[in-house]
């Protein structure tokens, strides 16, 4: 495959990646569909934290922009796109991390919930076979908002898949980018000549 068609592909399967993760991190802030919760600040930590909107969202959108621009014939399609595309793929590699690490870090400490009368994270200090993720009998632990652990787990693991594909795509693309400043990226003028 050529570096500039493996550009093109890298880009647009990195497009839904990053809707998802900013869709994911938007509905975060709303568990239950209910706004209040946001306005109260009843809101788990991780989500304040923007993962999927900044470091999945924004910081894989303009590394995708410019990689799609790179696999298209013309003038980012030479040597020195390819190698600009490889600064731009460690930045998507960065906001990748990011995400993946505050969803993980939002599964591990799981959501903030109300708990009798007291709204805290019950799930932050246990470990083993007490952890949650393993034991949902201790998802009743959690009064409010309704079934706050399973939309958390569900946009938390779904953002943790998203990351995962948008560090390995990022990544492709700098080996690619790395091929396509050292050979050249084989478009159609490249070869006539």
């Amino acid at each position: 495959m050529c570096t500039g068609k493996c550009s093109r592909f890298v880009a647009v399967t990195l497009y839904p990646l990053v809707v998802i993760s900013i869709i994911c991190n938007i509905v975060l802030f709303f568990p239950d569909g209910d706004v209040t919760y946001a306005k109260d600040g009843h809101i788990t930590a991780e989500v304040k934290y923007m993962g999927g909107l900044i470091g999945g969202g924004v910081m894989v959108l303009l590394p995708a922009l410019y990689i799609h621009l790179t696999g298209k014939q013309g003038c980012c399609g030479n040597r020195c796109g390819m190698f600009l595309s490889i600064a731009f793929a460690a930045v998507g590699v960065a906001g990748a991390l990011y995400s993946l690490i505050v969803a993980a870090l939002g599964l591990q400490n799981g959501p903030l919930c109300k708990t009798v009368l007291v709204w805290t994270t019950p799930f932050k200090e246990l470990t083993g076979d007490n952890n949650y993720l393993q034991n949902d009998k201790l998802w009743s632990l959690c009064t409010e908002p309704k079934n706050i652990v399973q939309f958390n787990l569900g946009l938390f693991g779904t953002l943790l898949a998203t990351s995962c594909l948008q560090v390995i795509l990022c990544a492709i693309q700098m080996i690619n980018g790395l091929f396509g400043c050292l050979c050249g990226t084989c478009n159609k003028e490249a070869q006539i000549a």
